[in-house]
C-alpha cells in the first residue's frame, strides 16, 4: 500500500507519494499565485487557487509514480499556519483569506490582550495575541468589514479548506489548531472562555483531531478531479511545521530541528507543555498524540537571501554567491544583518521593527554581504536556542531542514553559531512527507509516528562546529544582539 501527503504552503502546494516503507515513489508541485499586499504588512491569497493547485499536485504526484502502482491507502495534508479562511452557510468563501505572514492586527492584539489579560490569554492558549494568529485576523475582519464577519458560518486554516474541498467535511488536527489563539493547547481543545470573549460562535470552528486520526474521506467529486479513489481515509494531518518535525523525526523531548525556508523556525518537541510566561515563543499541541513542542520564529529567514539576491545580485545563482561567501572570515569582518524585513516574532513580537545592515566599511564586498545574511539568520534562530536554554528545555540533537541544510556553506555556519553538531538527513522531503507517515498510521500500517520515523528517516551527513567558528561566533553573537535594542530605539 502507498501513502498520500499533501502541503499546502505559501508559494505552492506539493504532493508526494510514499510506499510501505517509507521511501518516495512520486511527487509533484503546482505554484501559488503571488500573495496579495495592497498595503505594507498585508498579505491574502484566493483559496479557489490553492484548491487548484491541490488538484494539480495530487494529479503530478500520482502521474510520478512507477508501475506497477499501488493504491494510496490514505493521505493527509499539511501547510502554512496561521491563516484565516471564512465561510458562510453554504461554504462558499466571503473575501481572500489573511495569510500568516500578514501583520496588520496589532490593534486587534492590544484589545484582545486588555479583554482577557496577558497572563490569562497564555494560561487559556499557552500564547499571547500576535498579529500572524488566526484569531486576531478575524478580529480584523470584526472591526474593518462587519458585513462580511455577520456572513461567517466556517472558519479554517488553509490546508483544512483544501480538505473541505477534497471531502466536505470541517476538522482540523490539534497541532494546527494550536496556531489558531482559539485552542486550550493543555486539554487539546477549543477554548470556550477565548471564543465568547472574542465573540466567535463556537459553531463555526472545525471538529478537532488527533494529527494521525481518521477524520474524513474523499468525495465522489474530488475523486473524479484529483485520480484519488472515492472513500480513500483522509487523516487530520498537521501544521507545516508539525508535519516538517515528524518528517524530520523530531518527536522525542531533546530532539531539535532548526528549519530555514520563508520563515526561519526552531521546534523541540516536549513530554508536557511549557509555557514561556513572557510568550516570546509558540507552545503548540505536537502532532504526536500525547506530546508537545516549543517553537521560535524568525519572520524573515530565507527571505533574506531571496531579498538580497534578487536586489542586488539577480541573475547569479545561490550557489555562486555561496562559492563567494565562503572565502570570507566567519563573523564577516564585523558586517552584521538584522532579518527583521517582516518584523520579527521571536523572541521580540515586534512586528514595525525593521531589517538592517550594521558595520559597513569600505573593506566589505558583496560576498561579505551574503555571508553576513547567512550569520545574521542563524543568529536570529540562535535567540530561540538562547529562549531554550533560559528555561530549561533539552537539547540532545538538532537536524536541519530546508533551504538552510541543502548548503555546505550555511550548514558549518548554524553549526558554528549554534555551538552544537547539527545533522542533515538522506532525504528531506518536509511536511508533505511527515503528512504521508502520519496516513500510514491512520491507515493502520504503523502502530505510532515513532515506529514509522525509525523505519523511514536517516541520516546522512553529521557536520562537528568548527572550534574557531565557535569561538568567533560567541563573540559576534554578544554583538549582533545590540541591533535589535538599536533599531527599535530608532521608532521610540
Amino acid at each position: 500500500m502507498w501513502f498520500l501527503g499533501m502541503d499546502v504552503g505559501t508559494g505552492g502546494t506539493r504532493a508526494v507519494v510514499v510506499n510501505a516503507a517509507g521511501k518516495l515513489m512520486g511527487a509533484a508541485s503546482s505554484e501559488h499565485a503571488p500573495f496579495r499586499a495592497e498595503h505594507p504588512g498585508w498579505a491574502e491569497q484566493d483559496p479557489e487557487d490553492w484548491w487548484r493547485a491541490a488538484q494539480e499536485a495530487i494529479r503530478g504526484a500520482l502521474a510520478a509514480t512507477p508501475e506497477p502502482r499501488e493504491p494510496i491507502a490514505a493521505i493527509a495534508l499539511t501547510g502554512q499556519m496561521h491563516g484565516a479562511v471564512m465561510l458562510d452557510e453554504n461554504g462558499a468563501v466571503l473575501r481572500p483569506a489573511l495569510i500568516w505572514c500578514d501583520t496588520r492586527t496589532q490593534p486587534e492584539c492590544d484589545w484582545l490582550t486588555a479583554k482577557i489579560g496577558y497572563e490569562r490569554l497564555i494560561e487559556l492558549t499557552c500564547n499571547p495575541a500576535l498579529p500572524n494568529f488566526t484569531l486576531t485576523k478575524l478580529l480584523w475582519v470584526k472591526t474593518h468589514q462587519p458585513e462580511i464577519f455577520a456572513k461567517i458560518r466556517h472558519v479554517m486554516c488553509p490546508k483544512d479548506y483544501v480538505r473541505y474541498r477534497l471531502t466536505g467535511e470541517f476538522a482540523i488536527d490539534v497541532q494546527e489548531a494550536s496556531g489558531t489563539l482559539l485552542l486550550d493547547v493543555t486539554h487539546r481543545r477549543w477554548s470556550r472562555e477565548v471564543a465568547e470573549a472574542a465573540g466567535i460562535d463556537m459553531s463555526w470552528l472545525p471538529k478537532v483531531y488527533e494529527s494521525p486520526e481518521i477524520c474524513a474521506r474523499i468525495s465522489e467529486k474530488a475523486a473524479g478531479l484529483t485520480g484519488l479513489k472515492s472513500g480513500t481515509p483522509v487523516a487530520a494531518g498537521a501544521g507545516d511545521q508539525g508535519a516538517g518535525a515528524v518528517g524530520m523525526g523530531i518527536l522525542q523531548p531533546g530532539s531539535v530541528s532548526a528549519t530555514i525556508g520563508t520563515s526561519g523556525v526552531v521546534f523541540a518537541a516536549t513530554a508536557e507543555p511549557t509555557k514561556d510566561p513572557k510568550g516570546r515563543m509558540h507552545t503548540f499541541c505536537h502532532a504526536v498524540p500525547g506530546r508537545w513542542h516549543v517553537m521560535g520564529v524568525t519572520q524573515s529567514a530565507g527571505l533574506s537571501l531571496n531579498w538580497l539576491r534578487g536586489t542586488f545580485f539577480a541573475g547569479q545563482s545561490y550557489d555562486s554567491l555561496s562559492e563567494g561567501a565562503a572565502k570570507i572570515p566567519a563573523g564577516s569582518e564585523g558586517l552584521e544583518w538584522a532579518p527583521y524585513l517582516l518584523g520579527e516574532r521571536t523572541p521580540h513580537l515586534d512586528p514595525e521593527v525593521r531589517a538592517a545592515f550594521a558595520g559597513i566599511g569600505v573593506q566589505h564586498t558583496g560576498a561579505h554581504f551574503v555571508r553576513a545574511v547567512l550569520e545574521g539568520v542563524a543568529y536570529s534562530l540562535q535567540d530561540t536556542f538562547t529562549l531554550f536554554h533560559d528555561l530549561g528545555i533539552p537539547v540532545t540533537a538538532i537536524r536541519l531542514g530546508g533551504g538552510g541544510a541543502r548548503g555546505a556553506l550555511w550548514r558549518k555556519i548554524q553549526a558554528g553559531i549554534y555551538g552544537k553538531a547539527v545533522e542533515v538527513l538522506v532525504a528531506e522531503e518536509g511536511g508533505a512527507f511527515g503528512c504521508a507517515l502520519m496516513a500510514g498510521v491512520g491507515a493502520g500500517h504503523w502502530q505510532n509516528l515513532d515506529e514509522a520515523c525509525a523505519q523511514a528517516i536517516k541520516v546522512a551527513e553529521r557536520i562537528e562546529p568548527d572550534a574557531a567558528d565557535v569561538a568567533a561566533y560567541r563573540a559576534g553573537y554578544a554583538r549582533w544582539r545590540k541591533l535589535y535594542p538599536a533599531l527599535k530605539g530608532l521608532r521610540d
